[in-house]
């Protein structure tokens, strides 16, 4: 039987269409993420792994130290006392000398993932038995503890997490980081959360209780795992336990220097998605609309059809990202919108590069990432692994 290209690659360029329908649809029927009036308030021990200042930590930490709620325990957790992040937190400790802010110092990691490695040796000192994890890069209102700690309250829900939304600080790249997040990530996820129960989360935000932590192994049982927060959801679903989004969106900083971290920070993305969920991610390439388009308009040649589908796709791209961004609480720069087919092109390109390997970059070190979701250091020439199990140095600063 002969494959005509043409009339598929025509098909495949109608299915974004479809898609952003769907998404934008799921947008609008968004409960509104304001904060909730917060009537079970227990005490919380806040988790946040640090590693380096990129000029905005200040910022990000200073917001989870100036919260609305009774009463709350942050834990700053750096790999090394020299870490430039330490100098921030000092200076956080001097300014809320009543707040219970600790650093410690990690040492040896239990595992390939740095940053749960990090969250294992915080949570050992954790005060309370309510835990609530964030990134580094997240900022967050003095609403948020009181949000995101409520759901708890009821005995079935295991994991509370968050959506967010991208703010670009600095140039070209930061922009087109935080494009992905608003205009790929946010309404994808919302997608997936109306497809069925929620069963995984995000690193945005990660609230549950120490007993729940300890019924899925601890932060250890995520040691090697490059989607942490994927599988977190995951065992606690196994568990028989919810999984639930809170009515809050946090704001993710996006700070990127050049198009190469961008590049090298998606790939890891793109590698992690393909990963935990490879057929729903294989599918996602159809989403990329103007993308598919062009190769559509490539093949057919400029038919009246060809062009139409372009013409549709870029209208819903530029059309669609005005709702997003007024949902998302984020000004829209309207000069942004020339990006539009250049942030497309890119990640679908991203998205066909991503099924080519399975190494991805996560700092200064380079991992590669078994069927299994688990990272294994790819070493340099000359350079030999730190022995596993070995005994951790832990300190306060």
């Amino acid at each position: 039987m002969h494959l005509d290209w043409t009339a598929m690659l025509l098909g495949l360029a109608v299915i974004p269409l479809i898609y952003w329908l769907v998404a934008l649809g799921c947008v609008w029927r968004l409960r509104d993420p304001r904060s909730i009036a917060a009537t079970y308030t227990p005490p919380v021990t806040v988790l946040k792994p640090i590693r380096n200042d990129d000029g905005q930590l200040y910022a990000n930490l200073r917001s989870f130290c100036e919260q609305d709620y009774p009463a709350y325990q942050v834990l700053i957790g750096v790999r090394n006392a020299d870490d430039p992040a330490v100098v921030v937190v000092d200076r956080l400790a001097k300014e809320f000398p009543h707040l219970d802010l600790t650093c410690i110092v990690t040492g040896v990691p239990i595992g390939s993932n740095r940053k749960v490695s990090t969250l294992d040796v915080l949570s050992r000192s954790a005060r309370y038995d309510n835990l609530v994890v964030a990134d580094a890069d997240m900022r967050v209102g003095p609403d948020y503890l009181g949000t995101v700690v409520a759901p708890l309250a009821d005995p079935s829900v295991g994991l509370v997490t968050c959506l967010y939304r991208g703010v670009a600080v600095g140039g070209i790249a930061s922009t087109l980081g935080a494009m992905f997040i608003n205009e790929w990530f946010f309404p994808g996820a919302l997608v997936g959360a109306r497809l069925g129960p929620l069963r995984n989360a995000f690193g945005a935000t990660l609230a549950l209780h120490r007993d729940t932590l300890a019924s899925i192994g601890g932060f250890e049982a995520l040691a090697d795992h490059l989607a942490d927060d994927y599988e977190m959801g995951a065992m606690v679903s196994h568990r028989g336990l919810r999984v639930v989004l809170a009515p809050y969106l946090v704001t993710n900083i996006v700070v990127e220097q050049d198009l190469r971290s961008l590049v090298l920070h998606e790939l890891r993305w793109a590698r992690t998605f393909r990963t935990v969920r490879p057929f729903a991610y294989a599918f996602s390439g159809a989403s990329h609309g103007i993308p598919m388009a062009v190769l559509a308009l490539v093949a057919a040649g400029p038919t009246r059809v060809a062009v139409v589908l372009l013409a549709l796709n870029i209208l819903i791209r530029c059309g669609g990202r005005v709702a997003l961004y007024q949902h998302l609480g984020v000004p829209l720069r309207w000069w942004t919108t020339w990006l539009v087919p250049f942030r497309d092109v890119l990640s679908f390109a991203l998205w066909a590069l991503s099924f080519l390997g399975r190494e991805v970059q996560w700092g200064d070190e380079r991992f590669r990432v078994d069927a299994g979701g688990r990272l294994h250091p790819v070493l340099a020439p000359g350079k030999t692994a730190s022995p596993r199990g070995a005994e951790q140095t832990t300190g306060s600063l």
